[in-house]
Order: structure tokens, then C-alpha cells, then sequence
């Protein structure tokens, strides 16, 4: 047992504290006063040494060893070959060793705490990152279940590829800390392995040139491979190479004949290869021409198609079922339109999709009216209405025919969790679309109805959100009961309108007259939609209903739609959203639209009714001051709200004009992009676990930039942007493979706008190149630490070189000792060390009695004594008279006659004893 003090320069502080001390001593000689001087030295030297913090260094029994088992991707089938030499080392343990088991990838986790036992696991069971092995932060992880002030040793079983971090900053920690690292070289057999080092594309090119596309393919033996390069998810070449040993480039040329962002892909495919993530890159390319459109047509849409190709526009027309599902569907097109396109076939992500493509990358948007468009369309509370210039909601309208909803909604098992959630997030939706006079029931049902919200005028309508929200999933399915309730409760309320839509995803345990509920329900003017969701509903039921019910059926498999859904629904009831009284357009001050309105404008025979925004121009409205056509800008992007429909049946004469292509001409260009292509170089690092994008541009201005970076799914990445030089820009990302697309965008000193976008993509991690072992690295990192390489599982729980020590401070024990001391000292100077310990002599002391009193005869002369103090009756000496009445109480004690002297040595004590107090 050894003793440490954690503040020794702290001591020096005893030398003034002796010093007060003697100085004290030293103006007082008493005996008294040496007394009380050594207590404070003794009280000054413990305070002292307290606040230094002593502590006792107790040897520690056992060794505490962690097992660090590397399980990434480099190692995937290795965890066998760990398992075993942890089991066999822990067979060797004394019996006050402990272990812990962590493994590792890019992140560290704990697969067993610390124990004693001779018992591990069998198996690994938590799930590992293994695209990274990141050495540094396991090993740091690993030193962190190690207890504080003691050490031990961790074992890595590693191969000792690192691809994030320095594992050597890690190793000099352990060495400050007296813990040993070991390693145990864990290899792969061989396996075949080529992998995709480089593809190279110019990063711009003209539409019609030859696109100089190479490739560089590394490979551990000699085969064949077939490579495969797609543009925009489109194949466009395919060819089987011979692969040697090494280093393999091959060149291609294809002729670009679509201009916009061209995303490149090449594949290569090879029998027997050990890794599929490093057969794949991509790379990006602006390719400058004619812009390119999408046109995503629905019913009774029209062919504007053809006019957009007359005007010298490329156009790509799908229906919406085809829209894409990654940003890099939407980045290759300048303008987006929707032409009367339902919101109940586009899931939730393809809208974000759209809105970031708008909002980060400039791309344009236009949206037509029609019967399934806007607010009829469902896009209420949507990303899509968020970017367009207008509101679904009609804002201030009172003449809309009062309105009684019921939603039935199942809250059986089956629709707990996300789809539960929407269910009530789009009855949440219809609530706020509804006004204060409309009429909302719901109610929610199992194997029984459960009302939620009580059929009645909607008073108050954040009430009446909070108590749907609030459904919890149940039990069974059981529909007729709760559809019979829906109608009994709208059947005899007085409304002009009056809908049901019913929502499940199961099948119903009972059934009833459906048929017959129906016909007395239209009888009283109630209709039925209903929403089938999944695969387990009984479509076919659903969908006789709704035809019964003179409603619309959805069959929902993608379950981000049913907000939309059943606020399309809302607004269909009330069948007031479509204005359809032929009218003229009222052309406001617009200076970009008088070419077209020099002659005035034609009839119009319909739209949807919509708010335009705030911030939103209105260069076409309506009699009632809807807006016709209304445009504003979105983030990049350019927006506009056409009213009408392009296929001529609500535009009326206006599909009949002369101007009518210049007009959707013009509609369209207003939306394309205006950006630069290529005013900068973009290249890539990758450093401590981030990836370094750097921006050099050709001007070498110093002008701050905004930066965007959104990965193929449209998630927003965080970016940290600098400027490390003139014109030289350096942006910070997580290392995370993939496409990602770039938007930049500078004001110069006069104002202007620039925006760049383009693309690049983060190779695959060095995880997939077969490199071998690391053992070098392995050998460095040991080696600080004073580890070594084991071969011997008995070697694991060795005594390790440096003894480890618990350490237990006593600065709280010296301190009450000093409390105890302190307290001594404060009595003595109170009650003095005679009056003290002669107090206890005296208690102490048996009583004695005398059996006879001699009385000694009084001196002939009385003694002179000179003094100042007053002479009391107790210094007078007794006389016969009061010596014989003291003689007849012989039980009391006998007070001892005293000479002059002794009574002037007792009053000196008296007035020594009056100075110490008045002290």
C-alpha cells in the first residue's frame, strides 16, 4: 500500500502556518499557551495535507481485459475465428480477472459488460456498421468501460485496415492511462475481387457530342466481366472485357443527345467476386442544348405535348404512376408539369422529391386545373401546394352548401403504427378544411363503434383534432355496426350535403344489409367513399360499396397517400370548389403577359377555386378575384398556378385562340432555370471520416457562396462551406457513399445572381479493396502502448507490466480529525488546563473525613498585608464562636484554615482568572 498526493505544491503552505504559530508561542510562555500552539500546528498541518488530497494506492486484484473484435465488412467472416479465441482465453483466467466483449465497425458497441465468470457469448448479437473501421473510436470506446484511475489491457482482434480516424493518437491515451494494447491478426482466406476504381465523363458537353466515358478496374485475378453504363437510369452500353490481374482501364464513346444534368452509372459484373459495393460508381455531367420537360398527364388532359415539341422543346410525357422515386429522376428536366394529376397516386416522398428539386435546384413547375387537380386533386397541406403560388383552402368564402362529414376509421390491430398515424393525420387534414357551420362525426371502431367525436356542428376545431389524434389501436374489425351508426347519425340532420368515408385495412368478422343501409342512406342524400388499404382488405366489398354509395373507391398501397385521399374527399362533398360560369379573365398590370393581352382575351368556361399567396403575382383573375393563373418563385425555382385545364373543356374559347401555343409556350419557358453550367472545378477528399468537396473557380473572387447538398433521396446533408483562397472553396460533408447534387449560388458586388448546380458522387469506402492486413499498423500502435502481438490465448489475461492501484483519497477523514482537534483547542482556551483537569482530579477523588479537628491557635499578631483588593469575610480567620458551630456539624466538609499568603496567592488566582475571561 503506497500513499500519493494528488496537489503536492499545496504543502508549501505549512511553512507560514508553523510561522504564525511561533510568533504565537513565542508572545505567550505558558504552559497553557504551548498546549493550544501544538493543536494548531497539528490542526494547520492536517488542513493542509487535506487539501492536498491524499490518497492510498491499493493494488488491484486480477487483470481487466477488453476484447475488441473487429466485424467489419474487410473481416465479414471472421466472427467464428474471434468467438473461438475469446473462449479459449477466458478458460485461462484466474478467478479475480474480468473481461468485456466490444465489438466494431464505423461505431463501437458493447456485446458483454464486465464480468468475472468463466461463461461468453456464442454469438454475436448487435448489428454493425461494417462499410467503415474506424480503430480510433473502438479503442477509445474500449478504454471507457476500463475503470478510471486503474489499468488493463484490450485485445484487438483486427485486421487492421483503418479507413476513419487515427488509431495511433488513440494508442498514445492508452499509454497516459498504463493500458497495454495486444492485437490478434485476423485475415481473410483469398477471394476474387474486381472492383470499380474510376469513372471519368467531361463534367460538360454539347447535346450531339461523343462523350469520352473512361473506366478503371482493379482487379486479384484474371477473368471476364461484363461492364454495363446507364445515363439517367437508362442503359446505354454494355460490353464483355477480359479482366487481368491489376490495373484495367477501358475507354467508350456515346453521342449525348438529351441535354440537362446527365447522371452517369457504370456496373461491372463478374462471376465469383467477393464484394458487389465496390462494382458501382456514378458520375455527373451538365450537358448543354435544348431544355428538356416533363409532362405528367392525367385525365382528360389535353396534347400539350405537341405544342411544347412545335416550339422547339424536348418533352418526356408519363402519367403519374411513373413518376420517379430518387432526386436524379427530376434533376435532367428544366420545367415539371402537372397536368389535372391527382394527389392520390403520388406518394408523399415523390412530392418532397419534386419540391426539393424546385426549391434547391431551380427546376420549374407548372400545375393545370381540372376535376383532379388542386384542391379537387387532394394536394391540400401536400409539398406540392407548399411551392405552388396559391392556397387549396378558399379562404373567406361563405356561400359554400353546408356540409355534414362522417369519417369511420379502423383502429383494429392490423393499423397500428404508420398507418394509424396517417389515418389520423388526414382525418386531422379534413377537420381544418371544414368551416365552424359544417357538421363533423367520427368515429372509430374494432370489433365495436367507438365515437371519438360526437356528430354535431364544428364549434371547435382544435377540440376536435386533439380527441382524434388521440386513437389508440384496438382489437378486431367489425364494419357494418359502425357504418350503420354513421348513417343513423346524418340521416334526419337538415344539410345539403352529407358524405361518409370509411377507412380500413382488414376484413369485416360480421356482416349485414349493406345494400339496404345504402338505399335508405341516398334515400336522405348521404353518399359513401371508402379507402381500402393493404393487401388484407376486402377490396371487392369496398368497392361495391362505393359504387352503391354514388362515392369513389381507392385502393391505397402506398400508405403516404391517405391525407390526400381524404382531403380530396372533403372537398369533393361540397362540390363547390369548381367554378363553372363562363366568364372573361381579367388582365392585370403585367408587363411579361402584354404581348398576349394587347387584343383583350377569350372566354373562359371554368376553374378551381384557390387563394393565391401573399408574395404571388396574378396576371389573369377572375370576375369573383380568383385567380386565373397566378406565379411567384419558390427557393430557385419559378411556379405557376394555371386555374383552368389545358384540355380545352373548362378553358373554353382560350383552347380555341390563335395565341393559345404562344401562350402555353410562354407559360412553360417562364419556369426553365437560369444558371451557369460549369464555373467551377469540383474535386473530392476524404479525410478523418468527412468528405472534402473543393470548389475552385476560374475569377478567383473572394464573394461569399450558399451552399446546398441533397443526397439521391432528396434528404438535406449538412455542409460546412469555407473559403480557403481566392476563388477556392472547401466544403465539409459525412463520408457516406452515394450521388449527391450540389446547388451554389453567389451574389456578385452589383447584385447579380449565379447559380451553379451539378452533381458528384462519394465512392464506395476502402472497406471493399481487398488491401490484405494491415500488420504494420497493428505492430506502430501495440508498440506505443507496450502491447504485443498474442499467438497464445493464454497470453490474454498475462500480469501486465505496471502494477494498477484503486485509489482512496482520506482528505474527508483528515478533515474530521481536524474538526475533533480544532474543537479540543477551543475548550482549553474556554475553560483553562487547571481549571480543566483539576475539575476532573477532584471528581475523581474519594471524600475524607477527620475524626478529630485540631484547631490551630490564632498568631498573637495579626499579619499585615498589603493589597488593594477589599479583604470579604472569607478571608477573615475564624473565631472560637464560629468554630463551635462548626464542631456540631461534623458531616459537612471542614474548610482548611489559610494564612495571609494563601490567601493572597487566591485572590491573584481570582484576578488571573477574570483577565482570562474578560478576554
Amino acid at each position: 500500500m503506497d500513499l500519493e498526493v494528488k496537489f503536492p505544491v499545496l504543502l508549501f503552505l505549512i511553512i507560514p502556518a508553523l510561522f504564525l504559530v511561533f510568533l504565537y508561542s513565542r508572545k505567550n510562555r505558558k504552559k497553557e499557551y504551548y498546549l493550544i500552539a501544538g493543536l494548531r500546528t497539528a490542526i494547520f498541518i492536517l488542513l493542509i495535507f487535506a487539501l492536498a488530497v491524499p490518497q492510498i494506492l491499493l493494488p488491484v486484484k486480477g487483470e481487466t481485459i477488453i476484447f475488441l473484435v473487429d466485424r467489419s465488412d474487410s473481416v465479414r467472416n471472421t466472427d467464428d475465428v474471434a468467438l473461438d479465441w475469446i473462449e479459449k482465453s477466458i478458460n485461462s483466467k484466474e478467478k479475480d480477472d474480468e473481461f468485456a466483449i466490444v465489438t466494431m465497425g464505423k461505431d463501437a458497441t458493447i456485446e458483454q459488460t464486465i464480468s468475472e465468470k468463466k461463461t461468453s457469448i456464442s454469438e454475436f448479437n448487435t448489428e454493425v456498421d461494417g462499410r467503415e473501421t474506424n480503430l480510433n473510436g473502438a479503442i477509445q470506446f474500449a478504454s471507457s468501460i476500463i475503470p478510471k484511475e486503474a489499468g488493463g489491457r484490450i485485445i484487438l482482434l483486427s485486421d487492421g485496415n483503418e479507413t476513419i480516424g487515427n488509431s495511433k493518437e488513440a494508442a498514445k491515451l492508452l499509454k497516459n492511462r498504463k493500458i497495454e494494447l495486444d492485437y490478434v491478426l485476423l485475415s481473410q482466406s483469398f477471394q476474387e475481387d474486381m472492383s470499380l476504381t474510376n469513372l471519368n465523363v467531361p463534367p460538360t458537353m454539347y447535346n450531339g457530342e461523343e462523350a469520352q466515358i473512361s473506366l478503371t478496374i482493379d482487379s486479384n485475378t484474371q477473368k471476364k466481366a461484363k461492364i454495363r453504363i446507364s445515363i439517367n437510369d437508362q442503359e446505354v452500353l454494355t460490353e464483355t472485357v477480359d479482366v487481368k490481374e491489376g490495373r484495367n482501364i477501358y475507354q467508350f464513346s456515346y453521342k449525348m443527345d438529351e441535354p440537362g444534368m446527365a447522371i452517369f452509372k457504370g456496373e461491372i459484373i463478374a462471376e465469383n467476386d467477393a464484394f458487389i459495393e465496390n462494382n458501382s460508381m456514378y458520375t455527373v455531367s451538365n450537358v448543354k442544348g435544348t431544355p428538356k420537360v416533363l409532362v405528367v398527364q392525367g385525365k382528360e388532359s389535353g396534347q400539350i405535348d405537341s405544342i411544347l415539341s412545335g416550339a422547339g422543346l424536348l418533352v418526356d410525357v408519363i402519367t403519374p404512376e411513373k413518376l420517379p422515386t430518387v432526386l436524379s429522376g427530376y434533376l435532367p428536366y428544366r420545367s415539371i408539369i402537372f397536368n389535372n394529376v391527382p394527389a392520390t397516386v403520388i406518394s408523399e416522398n415523390q412530392m418532397l422529391l419534386i419540391e426539393q428539386a424546385v426549391k434547391e435546384f431551380g427546376t420549374g413547375f407548372v400545375m393545370a386545373g381540372g376535376e383532379e387537380s388542386f384542391g379537387l386533386g387532394g394536394y391540400f397541406k401536400t409539398p406540392i401546394e407548399k411551392l405552388l403560388p396559391v392556397d387549396m383552402d378558399i379562404k373567406g368564402k361563405k356561400e359554400m352548401p353546408s356540409l355534414g362529414l362522417v369519417i369511420v376509421m379502423d383502429r383494429s390491430g392490423s393499423m397500428a403504427g404508420n398507418k394509424l398515424e396517417l389515418a389520423k393525420e388526414a382525418a386531422a387534414r379534413s377537420v381544418e378544411l371544414l368551416r365552424e357551420e359544417d357538421t363533423l362525426g367520427f368515429i372509430a371502431f374494432d370489433d365495436r363503434p367507438w365515437v371519438i367525436v360526437e356528430t354535431g356542428p364544428l364549434k371547435d376545431k382544435e377540440d376536435a383534432v386533439d380527441k382524434i389524434l388521440s386513437v389508440t389501436p384496438g382489437g378486431g374489425t367489425e364494419i357494418y355496426s359502425s357504418l350503420e351508426m354513421a348513417y343513423k347519425e346524418l340521416e334526419d340532420l337538415k344539410l345539403q350535403r352529407k358524405h361518409i368515408i370509411l377507412l380500413t385495412d382488414g376484413q369485416s368478422a360480421t356482416g349485414g344489409s349493406y345494400e339496404s343501409l345504402i338505399e335508405e342512406g341516398k334515400e336522405k342524400n348521404i353518399t359513401l367513399s371508402t379507402v381500402s388499404i393493404g393487401s388484407d382488405a376486402d377490396r371487392a366489398l369496398l368497392e361495391d360499396l362505393a359504387t352503391q354509395g354514388s362515392g369513389r373507391f381507392y385502393d391505397v398501397t402506398d400508405a403516404s397517400v391517405i391525407p390526400s385521399i381524404l382531403s380530396r374527399e372533403t372537398v369533393m362533398a361540397t362540390r363547390t370548389y369548381i367554378e363553372d360560369n363562363p366568364f372573361y379573365p381579367v388582365i392585370t398590370a403585367n408587363q411579361e403577359w402584354n404581348f398576349l393581352t394587347q387584343n383583350g382575351v377569350p372566354q373562359m368556361n371554368a376553374y378551381i377555386a384557390t387563394t393565391s399567396k401573399s408574395r404571388a403575382q396574378t396576371p389573369f383573375i377572375s370576375e369573383k378575384e380568383d385567380p386565373v393563373l397566378a406565379e411567384w418563385q419558390y427557393g430557385m425555382g419559378h411556379t405557376i398556378a394555371f386555374t383552368s385545364d389545358f384540355s380545352g373543356k373548362w378553358s373554353g374559347d382560350w383552347a380555341r385562340w390563335e395565341k393559345w401555343p404562344l401562350f402555353i409556350n410562354h407559360l412553360v419557358t417562364r419556369t426553365l432555370p437560369q444558371y451557369e453550367t460549369e464555373p467551377y472545378k469540383i474535386s473530392l477528399t476524404k479525410n478523418d471520416g468527412n468528405t472534402i468537396v473543393t470548389l475552385e473557380g476560374s475569377t478567383h473572387n473572394s464573394l461569399p457562396i450558399e451552399t446546398t447538398v441533397l443526397s439521391e433521396k432528396g434528404e438535406s446533408i449538412e455542409v460546412n462551406t469555407k473559403l480557403v483562397a481566392p476563388g477556392k472553396y472547401e466544403l465539409m460533408m459525412p463520408d457516406s457513399s452515394g450521388l449527391y447534387f450540389l446547388n451554389v449560388r453567389q451574389t456578385n458586388q452589383a447584385g447579380d445572381i449565379h447559380v451553379y448546380q451539378t452533381g458528384f458522387t462519394v465512392p464506395y469506402s476502402d472497406e471493399y479493396l481487398l488491401k490484405g492486413v494491415n500488420k504494420e499498423l497493428l505492430k506502430e500502435i501495440t508498440k506505443i502502448t507496450g502491447g504485443k502481438e498474442l499467438t497464445d490465448e493464454k497470453d490474454s489475461f498475462r500480469h501486465s507490466a505496471s502494477t494498477s492501484y484503486l485509489k482512496q483519497p482520506i482528505s474527508h477523514w483528515l478533515i474530521f480529525l481536524v474538526f475533533l482537534l480544532f474543537f479540543f483547542e477551543i475548550t482549553i482556551r474556554r475553560f483553562g488546563i487547571n481549571r480543566l483537569f483539576g475539575k476532573f482530579r477532584k471528581e475523581g477523588r474519594p471524600e475524607i473525613i477527620p475524626q478529630k479537628l485540631r484547631v490551630p491557635q490564632p498568631p498573637k499578631r495579626a499579619a499585615v498585608v498589603k493589597t488593594d483588593m477589599k479583604v470579604t469575610e472569607e478571608d477573615i480567620p475564624p473565631t472560637e464562636e464560629k468554630m463551635e458551630v462548626k464542631r456540631e456539624k461534623p458531616k459537612k466538609k471542614i474548610e482548611k484554615i489559610r494564612t495571609a499568603e494563601e490567601r493572597e496567592e487566591s485572590i491573584k488566582r481570582l484576578l488571573e482568572a477574570k483577565k482570562r475571561k474578560d478576554r
